[in-house]
């Protein structure tokens, strides 16, 4: 099998000529925690005139809409071959550089200069798709489910994550990454890929995956 990567060590490759605009590229894992749970907090106290049963299943509704939103997203966008040179360089700068840099710990979680517009874009849908009463308890599900998203992928390569449903979670995404980068979309869940049959074929779950040598 051709390697799917051109170095696992952790390390970066440079993206932008500009200093400025590279420094933008870098973000340490916390940075979704720290900007994106006050928001959470927030949308919750929003809510507070809504029932608890209520609130805790639009919450966990909100979370089921991310895990779908980050197989589509990661399968049809992230995933998508361009054809153009431009596109192709685009292709590179949102996901392929994680693809050929996958211990990179300084890029598996989404930049701010990303994330802030598309949660913006995506309130916007969530504004206009769902009544006003079930907006904020929707939502902060899924800005948390984006937030546990980030913090498994960056697990998945930098953490043991022990226990039984942390090394699933690791030998899933790590079989995308090392064995076949057309299956196993789902990295906070792997729901979708049963769903859509992206799973990973059943003779390499049995087999224990793991990250070849830096």
């Amino acid at each position: 099998m051709d390697k799917l990567y051109v170095s696992n060590k952790d390390e970066s490759v440079r993206l932008f000529k500009n200093n400025f605009l590279e420094k933008f590229t870098h973000v340490h894992w916390s940075v979704p925690i720290i900007l994106y749970m006050p928001v959470v907090v927030f949308l919750l106290g929003w809510a507070n005139k809504a029932s608890a049963l209520t609130s805790v299943l639009l919450v966990l509704g909100g979370i089921f809409v991310w895990t779908l939103t980050e197989y589509v997203m990661h399968r049809f966008v992230f995933h998508y071959q361009p054809k153009s040179n431009w596109g192709k360089q685009l292709h590179f700068l949102v996901h392929g550089v994680h693809h050929d840099y996958p211990s990179d710990s300084t890029r598996l979680v989404m930049p701010p200069s990303a994330s802030i517009p598309l949660a913006a874009l995506f309130f916007g849908l969530f504004y206009l798709l769902t009544p006003a009463s079930a907006l904020p308890s929707l939502f902060a599900g899924f800005l948390f489910g984006y937030v546990c998203y980030d913090c498994i992928h960056y697990a998945t390569h930098h953490a043991p994550m022990n226990g039984r449903l942390g090394r699933w979670l690791k030998h899933h995404h790590l079989h995308h990454h090392f064995r076949d980068d057309e299956r196993g979309y789902g990295v906070s869940s792997p729901l979708w890929d049963y769903v859509f049959r992206t799973m990973e074929k059943r003779d390499d779950v049995s087999s224990k995956v793991q990250e070849p040598p830096a």
